[in-house]
């Protein structure tokens, strides 16, 4: 099983993809961090394969976190990776990521599907790297196939004016399951029915969640709300 510690400033956010590495076959959670503080302390006793890793934290950049580790690992080799999950878009961020080592770039918002991707890629990685040991000669088609694995992915568009990445990823994650109506989802999310129809209308529009009519036998049919797979 590939080690995981999920490092997010949002406990909400950090346990739902702590839910999605669960459902990702070959992955276990052994920790979980919300501050750079935490994040480093956590990956040094824990010692994970993999951070999932926050940029905006609380009492730094989750870039901070991989510049310690680097520190530590100088002349070994042995830190995790780290597949960086956040909803920092300037190309700025995402370049020292890069040349920090991150293996993965994933923005918020995004389904299981799109996580499950990038575990994969990286399941192949590790698959390969362990298969061979850190000294194994390679050929070029194998260089390629471990830079195709770990090459982070381009930044989507950003979100919609007034649209926070992490309620709407609470949004999606109510109605992953099972269908709900706006008032619903506002229950489950704490936030106003307004913000609930706002943010499902945003899934709707680009093929994230789907919107079906029940009707009941008189008067307007409601509206009710569905993750698409």
């Amino acid at each position: 099983m590939i080690s995981v510690l999920v490092v997010d400033d949002d406990f909400r956010v950090g346990a739902i993809h702590a839910r999605y590495v669960a459902r990702t076959e070959g992955f276990t959670v052994v920790g979980e961090a919300s501050t750079v503080r935490g994040a480093v302390q956590a990956a040094r006793e824990l010692q994970p394969d993999l951070l999932l890793l926050d940029v905006y934290l609380p009492d730094g950049s989750g870039l901070d976190v991989l510049h310690q580790l680097a520190a530590d690992a100088a002349g070994t080799g042995t830190g995790p990776d780290a597949i960086v999950i956040t909803g920092a878009r300037e190309l700025a961020t995402v370049r020292s990521a890069m040349k920090l080592g991150a293996v993965g770039y994933l923005v918020k918002p995004f389904g299981f599907a799109a996580f499950s991707e990038r575990l994969a890629a990286f399941r192949e990685l590790h698959q390969r790297v362990q298969s061979r040991g850190p000294s194994a000669q390679t050929d070029q088609a194998e260089v390629d196939a471990l830079f195709n694995a770990a090459r982070p992915t381009p930044a989507p568009q950003a979100l919609a004016k007034g649209l926070s990445a992490p309620t709407l990823a609470l949004v999606r994650e109510a109605v992953r399951e099972r269908d709900l109506s706006a008032a619903e989802v506002a229950e489950i999310t704490g936030v106003s029915r307004p913000t609930a129809q706002r943010y499902l209308s945003y899934l709707v529009r680009d093929g994230l969640a789907r919107l079906e009519l029940r009707y009941g036998s008189a008067g307007r049919p409601e509206h009710r709300y569905r993750a698409a797979t």
